[in-house]
C-alpha cells in the first residue's frame, strides 16, 4: 500500500480539495447537507470571522495514491488561552475515509505541532475560534438532518479519536420539538404574570435601523452572563459581535431574534434563532450560481424549520421568567411565519439552567455532540 502523504493547505487547488471532500465522503448520506463551497472555503480562510486572530492554525489534507483521503485544521486560540491562563490547542473540520491510518497521520501531525508549540492538551473537534458551529461529532443519531451549522460526521470519527487516546471532554445536546406539541399554554400565563413583576418586556431586534444598538446591547448581556468558569468561551469584544452578526444577518429573520430589557432600558437577555437555511442547501449541491440562485429563492419560502443558538440571560434576572418570555414571543412569531419544526443547539452538558428550561418546553433531546480531549503532558 502506498504511503499516506500530507500537505499544506494555503491556498488554490489543494484548497478546493480540502472543501471538496465531504462531497465524496458523504454522496450516500442523505442526512449530510452540503456547504456552499465558496463560502466554505472564506469561513476556513479565516475571512469574517475570528481564526486567524485567534492564533496561528495549520489546514492539512492526506492524500495516498494522488486521491485526497483526509483532511484536518488545527491550531491555537491564543486569546482565549491568555484569557484562562490555558496551554489548549484545538482540532476542526476534520474529515477522513475508513481508514485509520489516515486519522492517525493527521492526528501526529497535530500532535507534533501541538507539542513543539508548547501545550499540554488538544481539544476537538470544535468551532473555529469565536464560533457556534459545527462542534462535536454526533454519537447517536445519524439519520435526521442536521440543522443549520451544526455538524454531520461518520459515525467511525468517534472510534478513530478514542483508539487514538482521545477521551470525552464534554457532550453538547441538540433538543428538538414539533412546534404544535411545545407546553406554550403554561408560557402564556406566566409571561403576563412574571413581566408585570419584574418590570421587563421583550422586543424584536431591529436590523435595519437600531442594529449598533441592539448590538450594544447584547454585548452588554453577555460580559455579564456567560459564566467565567466556562473554560471554552471568553466574553466576545464588541468588534467579535459585529463580525458574527455580519455572519448572521444573511440568515436572519428578524422575528425569530429578541432583546428583554427592564422597564427603564436596562438589556437583561436575548436569544439568537436562525431559519434552517439546511432546507435550502441541500437541493444546491455546494454551488448557489449559476442556476443554485433560482433553487435557493424557491426552496427558502418552504423552509419550515429553526434553530436556536444561544439564550442567555442576566444573572441577576435569573428564574424571574426572562427566558419564559423570549421562548414564547419566538414560539408565537415561528407559528405565525408558518415554521412547524424547531431545535435548541448546541447546549453543553453542564449548562444546567439552559437544559431545565429546554426541557420545560416539551422539546426532546435529539442528538449528542461529544468533544474530546487528549492530554500531552
Amino acid at each position: 500500500m502506498e504511503d499516506i502523504i500530507l500537505y499544506e493547505v494555503t491556498g488554490g487547488k489543494l484548497l478546493d480539495e480540502f472543501a471538496v471532500l465531504p462531497f465524496e465522503l458523504y454522496k450516500d448520506d442523505k442526512a449530510w447537507v452540503p456547504p456552499i463551497i465558496s463560502e466554505y472555503k472564506k469561513y476556513v480562510c479565516g475571512i469574517g470571522n475570528s481564526l486567524c486572530e485567534a492564533g496561528p492554525h495549520v489546514k492539512m489534507i492526506a492524500k495516498r495514491n494522488g486521491k485526497t483521503i483526509g483532511r484536518i485544521l488545527f491550531g491555537i486560540d491564543e486569546k482565549l488561552n491568555d484569557y484562562k491562563k490555558l496551554k489548549v490547542g484545538y482540532i476542526s473540520q476534520f474529515e477522513c475515509i475508513e481508514d485509520y491510518e489516515a486519522a492517525k497521520t493527521m492526528l501526529d501531525a497535530a500532535k507534533k505541532w501541538f507539542s513543539e508549540k508548547g501545550m499540554d492538551r488538544i481539544k476537538g473537534p470544535l468551532s473555529l475560534p469565536g464560533g457556534e458551529d459545527n462542534r462535536g461529532f454526533i454519537t447517536d443519531n445519524f439519520k435526521n438532518r442536521t440543522y443549520i451549522m451544526n455538524t454531520y460526521n461518520k459515525e467511525y470519527y468517534n472510534r478513530f479519536f478514542t483508539e487514538y487516546g482521545f477521551v470525552k471532554y464534554w457532550d453538547c445536546y441538540a433538543y428538538h420539538a414539533k412546534l404544535d406539541k411545545i407546553n406554550i399554554e403554561r408560557y402564556m400565563r406566566l409571561v403576563p404574570l412574571v413581566s408585570k413583576r419584574y418590570g421587563f418586556h421583550v422586543d424584536k431586534i431591529d436590523l435595519k435601523k437600531n442594529i449598533k444598538r441592539d448590538a450594544d446591547d447584547i454585548h452588554r448581556i453577555l460580559l455579564r452572563a456567560e459564566p467565567e468558569e466556562w473554560e471554552d468561551f471568553m466574553p466576545m469584544t464588541r468588534k467579535e459581535i459585529d463580525m458574527v452578526l455580519k455572519q448572521l444577518i444573511q440568515y436572519a429573520d428578524s422575528d425569530l431574534i429578541f432583546i428583554a430589557r427592564t422597564n427603564d432600558g436596562k438589556p437583561i437577555g436575548f436569544n439568537v434563532t436562525l431559519p434552517d437555511y439546511n432546507d435550502v442547501l441541500k437541493h444546491l449541491n455546494g454551488k448557489i450560481f449559476p442556476f443554485g440562485i433560482f433553487k435557493f429563492f424557491y426552496y427558502k419560502r418552504k423552509m419550515n424549520r429553526i434553530r436556536t443558538f444561544v439564550l442567555f440571560v442576566d444573572p441577576e434576572y435569573h428564574n424571574k421568567g426572562v427566558s419564559a418570555a423570549i421562548y414564547a414571543n419566538l414560539y408565537h412569531n415561528a407559528c405565525k411565519k408558518g415554521y412547524t419544526e424547531g431545535e435548541g443547539s448546541t447546549i453543553w452538558e453542564y449548562n444546567i439552567p439552559m437544559i431545565t428550561d429546554i426541557e420545560k418546553t416539551g422539546a426532546v433531546r435529539d442528538i449528542v455532540y461529544r468533544i474530546y480531549q487528549y492530554r500531552l503532558k
